[in-house]
């Protein structure tokens, strides 16, 4: 365990203190996105009403990685960092992060019950949503909770039909919207802007030539989804200063030098200082245009020219 300012933040099941009135839900958060809060703030509200602690239950890696072979090329949102990060900010007493693995997911309904849910947690409070599923072949739901009030004492609170249903369309939405290049979508659905980290890598510094140099990104996590192919206006923060600087950023093979990889390259404007082997993160902020292949260098310098006045505009 370690602490991020109020909030606790817990990755091993076998040394969970006794919470206080536990408050509990369950769920991945992938994007900690606008309906996500809105859970979150039902959970804050029934700790207010009991005077317990709050409590998310997550899991990593993604559950359906180890229930379901066909969706082994899962893109998330989020990075479990960046996860925790976001719960951070929404004042939340505890995160247990706990290992999604074969046998976890093979327990028996009534065994994930006793044996996780009230041993580890003895809960007040379960909030969870009509069609969550758990244990063997996902046996267990809502109305086995139902069952089990009396035996362990728990309240259970159903989260709104309504509210699942927005978190579920998005979820699909944001990814969707992130691989389409719709920031507006994307953004304006999660409640912050769209953000990943990288490494700044040596390229093949052609950027340099042409008054345009780039930091060219390695990203490490292959979960972690990344916008389609074109250019972009973007905010960029030097980790772990947080100051924020202007720039754009291209993705795609570069076809006006016949790349042959996929490379994310970003230029940041009024700076000049050597990154390599440093950690930025970068926040999109509009889609300008598709990746385009020009007859010179020339003709993608003058592009380049009018991509940062489109870029300036909008940031």
């Amino acid at each position: 365990m370690y602490i991020c300012r109020l909030m606790k933040i817990h990755f091993n099941i076998d040394s969970l203190p006794v919470f206080k009135n536990a408050v509990i839900t369950i769920g991945t958060f992938d994007g900690v996105h606008e309906g996500h809060k809105k859970i979150i703030q039902q959970l804050r509200s029934e700790a207010k009403r009991i005077n317990g602690e709050s409590v998310i239950i997550s899991f990593h890696p993604h559950p359906r990685k180890i229930v379901s072979s066909s969706i082994l090329g899962i893109r998330l949102i989020n990075t479990i960092d960046e996860r925790i990060e976001l719960l951070e900010a929404q004042d939340i007493d505890h995160l247990v992060i706990t290992p999604f693995t074969d046998l976890f997911a093979n327990q028996q309904p009534e065994d994930y019950l006793k044996n996780f849910l009230i041993k580890n947690f003895n809960p007040s409070v379960i909030i969870i949503g009509y069609d969550h599923k758990f244990g063997k072949d996902r046996k267990g739901d809502f109305h086995l909770l139902e069952q089990y009030q009396s035996t362990y004492g728990y309240e259970l609170k159903e989260i709104p039909k309504h509210i699942l249903h927005d978190i579920s369309i998005s979820s699909t939405n944001i990814r969707n919207a992130i691989l389409k290049s719709d920031f507006e979508v994307a953004n304006q659905l999660l409640g912050y802007p769209f953000f990943f980290d990288g490494e700044v890598i040596h390229g093949n510094k052609i950027g340099r030539t042409i008054g345009y140099p780039t930091a060219n990104l390695q990203i490490k996590n292959e979960e972690k989804i990344i916008p389609g192919d074109g250019v972009y206006a973007v905010y960029i923060t030097l980790q772990p200063l947080k100051k924020q600087y202007k720039g754009m950023m291209s993705i795609g093979f570069r076809p006006t030098v016949n790349g042959k990889k996929r490379v994310v390259e970003v230029n940041i404007f009024d700076f000049n200082e050597d990154i390599y082997g440093k950690n930025i993160r970068i926040f999109v902020k509009t889609y300008l245009r598709p990746e385009l292949k020009f007859d010179s260098l020339e003709a993608l310098t003058k592009e380049i020219d009018q991509d940062k006045i489109n870029s300036l505009a909008v940031l």
